[in-house]
């Protein structure tokens, strides 16, 4: 089934937060630091037009800071430095917001903004994660750079299986730094009302409950019903418009203080400046094997690059575990995190939020240890690839049951990797094939609800709490109800990100929607036909136990073709009279889903590429995916979630890179000008098996996320094929992105020529 929604998107009828013009609002310009570290001397505003309005750290005192949500465990006390919406004495990332201007008209804010004076002693600054933790760093903070130090598994275990090992692989390895780049910027219009004393935002925001929960609790200090957020439709997020940003606090403040609308509009500099970015890991990797190739223990040693703050889930990110060692048996893991404060934008989730680059880790570490070995890669994956199920890893995630094997020889043989060699030879060009497989955990937080309410109109409205940036619940969530309740898709209406209507929920994130929005709505959907059972047995006279629901009708077991159908006794429940006694008025269903329990998408990726060994140019000429992602509702749906994926993991292979200058700490990937996102020719059509023979056991659907899925694949498998392809000439390694100047240097370092133009 076709997306309902594209409808509106493909004609231009799509709402987003920039389309709403508020009659009367004032518009809001942010002042950001130029420098990556400074001390503020002086905020002169004697400059500005009348007529504008300039608010300062020092307007907002009484406010708390924007919380770090996410604490794991961890065995150094977990650092979280205050920070507030306006920088209060001292700057820390270039785009740091220091001032607040508001204004009649957006250019009059922004011609305003221009005119504030801030004067600064600039400090020293440290960009990268691995110098910052150095002796003699720079500090970000006064209490240092270490924000706290993480450690997962049994060291002991895996040192011992370290020293009787016969070959250890270790690799050194980048997870390179991205901008998010969602096709819409950030944005916020703000109100106030002064008679219930409520804060309104509407924003592009992808989790708006747990947003506004953090805003009441502990930045304003409010009851929660004094804050409401809603989101119309949201151009992309990414896992990045789910967490609490400055601006937020800062729109809030000012409706409220002024009694005005303040509506803020990002420009797409300072998303680049502000938007919270991701991964950024530097990992030191060691992969022990025995004589047979045999896995017997990872011990992973990694610095996080967390940005100057820590961003609401930021340190949750390089300590999730959950997928660590992949789709392979390896009885031992030791892994030890440390995070690091440096003068950059900070960091947080990112389209897999830590499994991604657990999933690159070992994957490269594999790819290595074949050819350390003299081994086929694929037959080594076969060697220790999981098999019996469930299984427990060495970090403890219990997998229920997965296709692994299965995915990896159906990729293989669609992409024709045994005759491989054959058609490699004679081309002008370095050719190379490369495998990568994957496991994701998917689940998000733990508990979400659904409701079905029928409305004065006539549609039947489903609230979810969980939410849509691009993803097609308006389309999916209505082939579960219409397959549950017997009616017709059209007849149904998505409600979310309105907390007034859903004032409870996690949005989406972790890829969770179906899992647990889902599971939430067949179960609301159960209730609402429990009910409708009773009001039906009322109105036939007849026990409860006696009816039946099908087909969108209810009716006794004896009389199918009579009874009555869902919309008319909906109908006839408005009123308290065709009820039976006791019974409040109305039909509807509402659930909560609590589960702690992942499901477990994965697959297996096959990419081909072509190098120019002259200019270090790489072309990417197949991609083939076999991917797991239990029963689905909409196939091509989720094939459009896996191939979005996709394209993200190849642009962050061979084009994103994220770029500050060491010792100025200025980002010099600035704009869309100097930051290389995929283009449509970077790409090839995409080769797509959904296998579908495992459902999920972990919720009623059957289900598995399939969001993340894409970008936790293909990073591995395109600089598997490209050092597969950089094999002959001595190329041992490299990191991402692998652009042509990056492949033109190793060439010539492997060839011991000098990396020079």
């Amino acid at each position: 089934m076709k997306r309902l929604e594209d409808q509106r998107f493909l004609t231009g009828a799509g709402r987003f937060v920039d389309d709403l013009n508020e009659e009367g609002a004032l518009h809001a310009w942010v002042v950001r630091s130029p420098h990556a570290h400074a001390v503020i001397e002086r905020i002169d505003t004697a400059s500005v037009p009348n007529g504008a309005r300039v608010f300062t750290a020092a307007d907002l005192a009484g406010l708390g800071p924007l919380p770090c949500v996410a604490k794991p465990k961890t065995v150094a006390p977990l650092i979280v430095p205050p920070r507030h919406a306006l920088a209060m004495d001292r700057v820390r990332h270039v785009g740091d917001p220091v001032a607040f201007v508001l204004a009649g008209t957006r250019n009059a804010a922004r011609d305003a903004a221009e005119r504030v004076e801030v004067s600064y002693r600039a400090l020293p600054a440290v960009v990268d994660g691995p110098a910052a933790l150095a002796p003699g760093a720079p500090k970000v903070w006064d209490a240092g750079n270490l924000a706290f130090r993480f450690e997962a598994g049994d060291l002991a275990a895996t040192e011992a299986a370290m020293a009787k090992a016969a070959h250890i692989t270790s690799l050194s390895l980048i997870n390179n730094r991205v901008v998010v780049t969602p096709i819409e910027p950030r944005a916020g219009i703000a109100a106030y009302e002064a008679a219930t004393d409520t804060m309104r935002l509407t924003f592009t925001g992808q989790g708006v409950q747990d947003i506004r929960q953090e805003l009441a609790d502990l930045v304003f200090r409010v009851p929660r019903e004094r804050i409401q957020l809603r989101a119309p439709d949201v151009g992309g997020g990414f896992g990045m418009k789910n967490f609490l940003y400055p601006e937020w606090v800062m729109l809030l403040w000012a409706a409220r203080h002024l009694g005005r609308k303040v509506k803020w509009v990002a420009e797409r500099s300072e998303d680049f400046l502000s938007d919270t970015q991701g991964r950024d890991i530097f990992s030191e990797a060691r992969l022990a094997l025995d004589a047979d190739g045999k896995f017997l223990a990872l011990a992973v040693e990694t610095i996080a690059n967390l940005g100057a703050y820590l961003s609401s889930y930021g340190p949750g990110v390089p300590t999730n575990m959950t997928a660590m060692g992949g789709v392979y048996a390896i009885p031992a893991m030791a892994v030890s995190v440390r995070g690091a404060f440096t003068n950059t934008v900070p960091v947080d989730a990112y389209r897999g939020a830590g499994k991604p680059e657990a999933n690159y880790l070992i994957e490269r570490l594999v790819e290595q240890a074949a050819r350390e070995t003299g081994q086929d890669p694929l037959a080594l994956r076969r060697m220790n690839i999981i098999t019996s199920f469930p299984y427990r890893n060495a970090a403890g995630t219990m997998i229920d049951d997965a296709r692994f094997a299965a995915n990896l020889e159906e990729a293989t043989a669609r992409a024709g990797y045994a005759r491989f060699a054959k058609r490699a030879e004679g081309e002008r060009r370095l050719r190379g094939i490369g495998v990568g497989c994957y496991l994701e955990t998917a689940r998000g937080a733990v508990d979400e609800n659904a409701a079905i309410r029928f409305a004065e109109d006539g549609a039947v409205e489903l609230l979810l709490g969980t939410q849509s940036n691009g993803q097609g619940h308006e389309t999916s969530f209505p082939q579960i109800a219409a397959e549950l309740l017997g009616l017709a898709v059209e007849k149904f209406r998505l409600v979310q990100a309105d907390t007034e209507r859903v004032p409870e929920g996690h949005g989406h994130g972790g890829a969770r929607s179906m899992h647990m929005g889902g599971t939430a709505l067949v179960r609301a959907g159960e209730i609402l036909i429990g009910k409708g059972k009773k009001i039906a047995a009322h109105l036939m006279q007849a026990e409860v136990g006696k009816i039946r629901f099908t087909g969108g009708r209810f009716h006794r077991e004896d009389d199918e073709a009579g009874g009555i159908d869902l919309l008319a006794l909906a109908a006839a429940a408005r009123d308290p009279a065709s009820l039976p006694p006791g019974m409040a008025a109305g039909l509807e269903g509402f659930a909560r889903n609590h589960c702690e329990t992942f499901t477990f998408p994965s697959g297996c990726h096959v990419a081909e590429v072509e190098v120019d060994p002259e200019t270090g140019c790489v072309r990417l000429v197949r991609y083939v995916s076999v991917d797991d992602f239990g029963r689905l509702i909409n196939p091509m749906i989720t094939a459009g979630q896996l191939q979005g994926g996709v394209a993200q993991g190849i642009g962050q292979a061979l084009l994103e890179a994220t770029v500050y200058e060491a010792e100025s700490g200025q980002l010099l990937s600035a704009s869309l000008l100097d930051y290389a996102l995929p283009r449509g020719d970077d790409l090839p059509a995409f080769e797509t098996v959904l296998a579908e023979g495992l459902p999920s056991r972990a919720n009623p659907l059957g289900v598995k996320g399939s969001g993340q899925a894409g970008c936790m694949a293909a990073p591995q498998t395109v600089m598997a094929a490209i050092l597969d392809a950089l094999a002959p000439l001595g190329v041992r390694t490299l990191d991402m992105p692998a652009t042509p100047e990056r492949v033109w240097r190793a060439i010539r370092k492997a060839n011991g020529a000098a990396a020079v133009f």
